[in-house]
């Protein structure tokens, strides 16, 4: 959203040290809405999420099946309201979807990009 011409007139009229062609700094906050089933994927501990990703890449729905199971073992999820068993069933669910649609290659993609999404959300083993 750009900012209107009554903004920017301020804004140079209150700096008059700066030129009228210089932006004003608007800081800009950007926040991406994640759906339930992206919401529910773990932030699991580095090498288990490579793992995940190599089970995904070789056989749709693995990598995604064995995440389920770490949010039974305290694996934090973005859905912090929501009970853990609920999220285990959302990753089981998507692990389904992954595996019944890998068949037209749709599940199989989407078994990837999960996989890449678990090892961006994972954290760095301190140690």
């Amino acid at each position: 959203m750009e900012p209107s011409p009554k903004d920017g007139e301020s804004a140079a009229a209150a700096e008059p040290s700066r030129g009228a062609g210089s932006s004003s700094g608007v800081v800009v906050q950007v926040r991406e809405k994640k759906g339930p089933l992206r919401a529910a994927i773990p932030y699991m501990p580095f090498p288990v999420a490579v793992i995940c990703l190599f089970l995904n890449t070789f056989v749709p729905g693995l990598g995604t099946l064995v995440s389920a199971f770490t949010v039974l073992c305290g694996a934090r999820t973005d859905l912090p309201d929501r009970h853990m068993c609920c999220v285990f069933w959302l990753n089981i669910a998507a692990a389904l979807i992954q595996i019944l649609t890998a068949i037209v290659m749709v599940g199989w993609i989407m078994s990837i990009f999960w996989g890449m999404d678990m090892v961006i959300l994972a954290r760095p083993v301190l140690g």
